[in-house]
């Protein structure tokens, strides 16, 4: 029941990112980046504020200066600022495709600094993962977008704040987490809009688009950091991929956008390879748990 929950809960996180990521690339053509991310940082910081103090929580306590929060900030910031520049600029398919190598950054960082055992066949899968995230910038070629690049660190900012979240302590709550998380993206946006020349005043068109993409965003976002916390990693995190369906509807509907063939093959093989890694790493998991994990880790 609890990994049926995270599969739910993953699922629905999906569609409202997408849903929230096509309404802030209709509203970038209006206001500047910055801008966006420092309301829809302030909206959703005070409304997980609120929903944190009405669950008796502490939003301002030492926890927030702790090692793993710290780091979860620093993915926030760095996925949040890249990713929502990048679909600024590129097709909702082509970042939501990029997007998509995260499983794989999050195996690749938990072998690298967690420790996990990862042996050659999940190291390949990964190296195929990439090499699929290439076929969609496509560094060098006629089709490069050098704002791509943007959704790739964006990729890793991801892996980071998944990665930090599996060591936060279980005291502090998804809702004081979430709180976190939106709030550092206000100062990050602030920054952003003094590099590229100050604000432009919001229409009410404009405020009401925001509005609806952070209540969209805000379940979410919950919904993503209670998946991560409720269901086993393994079985959860593969749902992610189902970003990329919604993107792509939402992209053809309302944006006119049609992904090439080398678009929709990168994201075949960023998706088949991190399926992959997945079924591995679930393997291994249940190798230690029959009390196996003496023996050789699975390759």
């Amino acid at each position: 029941m609890e990994n049926l929950r995270g599969i739910v809960l993953m699922v629905a996180a999906m569609a409202g990112f997408a849903v929230e990521d096509a309404i802030i690339k209709a509203v970038s053509s209006d206001l500047p980046i910055g801008q966006i991310l420092m309301i829809l940082g302030t909206i959703g910081g005070i409304a997980f504020s609120i929903m944190a103090r009405v669950q008796g929580a502490r939003v301002l306590s030492r926890d927030a200066i702790a090692p793993p929060v710290l780091l979860r900030h620093l993915g926030e910031i760095v996925c949040t600022a890249g990713f929502v520049t990048a679909i600024s600029l590129l097709p909702l398919a082509s970042t939501s495709a990029i997007l998509q190598a995260t499983p794989l950054a999050v195996t690749l960082g938990a072998a690298l600094f967690l420790g996990e055992p990862v042996g050659w066949r999940r190291w390949t899968a990964i190296a195929a993962g990439f090499a699929g995230v290439l076929m969609v910038v496509r560094p060098g070629l006629a089709g490069f977008e050098p704002a791509s690049i943007l959704a790739v660190i964006a990729v890793f900012g991801l892996a980071l704040r998944d990665l930090a979240t599996r060591r936060v302590p279980s005291r502090i709550s998804t809702t004081v987490l979430a709180a976190y998380g939106f709030i550092a993206i206000v100062p990050t946006g602030a920054v952003l809009l003094a590099i590229t020349g100050g604000g432009t005043a919001p229409s009410a068109g404009n405020l009401a688009a925001l509005a609806c993409a952070s209540v969209v965003g805000l379940s979410g976002y919950y919904a993503i950091t209670a998946a991560m916390r409720v269901g086993e990693v393994a079985v959860v995190t593969p749902f992610r991929y189902a970003r990329l369906l919604f993107a792509l509807i939402l992209g053809m509907t309302f944006f006119a956008e049609r992904p090439d063939a080398l678009t929709l093959a990168g994201a075949a093989l960023i998706i088949g390879s991190g399926l992959y890694t997945l079924v591995r790493e679930r393997q291994a998991l249940r190798a230690r748990r029959r009390g196996l994990s003496s023996a050789a880790p699975l390759p």
